[in-house]
């Protein structure tokens, strides 16, 4: 009961006073004071977020819906709004990368989804040269005898044509898959030949895509907004999605072989128990995901 009360009167009286006092010791509003103590990064943008969704100015309301396109003319609409003078170019500074971060993500949320809804199509070519690139990151010294093939079977696709196992996640499973095998090839063919163990093995493709699962999932809740602020001062682009999956696939193999299943029947409970593991990671607003980390 007091506490609620307190709660009343704080916001309806104290809270009015308190922030006048401020300004008038500081020089600077309660925007100022927001993005110039906290740490650049997640804890800034976030910080600038909370303060702003509480404002009855619908300039500042609106501002972390702004596309990148209005980031500029929202920066300059801000800073009339609050009386911020211009020359105070580390305020402006600061809630251009704010807002940058904000849209960008917002962004390339769309451009996952949309690779995520083109379906694999074997009769186009780009999609089936990115296959066969998949095939030989990851088994430089065994020709594919042909497209067809229970071949595919041992890189951990479950039948003759890995097109089927695309469904779920379209091209941006493969894509995903391709990107890690490009980048981390040492490390992709390391996991593939763990994936083979005769008693913790599992399959390899199959997984990867559902570690894409995963990772479009805690980018569609909002639940990488840290590690994507902290990772880039401005717009986070799919090459830094791409990445976080990368960490997952190389952190899900060490996983697994630490808690040693006692089968792959047990996939789903161990795959729910480092899904919860992320999460929890990703609550720190100081997270940074990488495969370099």
């Amino acid at each position: 009961m007091w506490g609620r009360l307190w709660g009343f009167l704080y916001n309806k009286y104290f809270r009015f006073w308190l922030k006048w006092v401020l300004r008038l010791l500081t020089g600077k509003c309660e925007l100022q004071r927001v993005l110039g103590g906290a740490a650049a990064g997640a804890r800034r943008t976030l910080s600038m977020i909370s303060a702003f969704l509480v404002k009855s100015f619908a300039v500042l309301r609106n501002a972390v819906h702004v596309e990148e396109a209005e980031v500029e003319k929202c920066v300059r609409d801000v800073m009339k709004e609050k009386r911020i003078e211009q020359r105070d170019t580390g305020f402006k500074a600061n809630l251009h990368i704010s807002l940058l971060q904000i849209s960008g993500y917002k962004k390339l949320y769309l451009n996952v989804e949309n690779l995520r809804k083109v379906p694999y199509d074997s009769e186009n070519e780009e999609h089936e040269e990115q296959l066969i690139e998949l095939w030989n990151l990851l088994m430089p010294h065994e020709n594919l005898k042909a497209r067809i093939s229970k071949q595919w079977c041992d890189i951990g696709f479950q039948g003759d044509d890995p097109k089927t196992d695309f469904r779920g996640m379209g091209l941006l499973g493969l894509v995903n898959l391709v990107y890690f095998s490009k980048h981390y090839t040492n490390e992709a063919r390391q996991i593939l030949s763990r994936s083979n163990h005769p008693k913790l093995g599992y399959s390899y493709a199959i997984v990867g895509i559902n570690l894409t699962e995963m990772a479009y999932s805690l980018l569609k809740n909002g639940a990488l907004k840290s590690h994507l602020y902290n990772v880039v001062a401005g717009l986070p682009q799919m090459e830094h999605f791409h990445q976080f999956y990368c960490y997952l696939v190389y952190e899900f193999d060490k996983f697994w072989f630490e808690e040693e299943p006692e089968s792959i029947m047990h996939f789903n409970q161990y795959r729910e128990k480092f899904h919860e593991k992320v999460k929890g990671l990703l609550l720190d607003c100081n997270v940074i995901l990488t495969l370099q980390n």
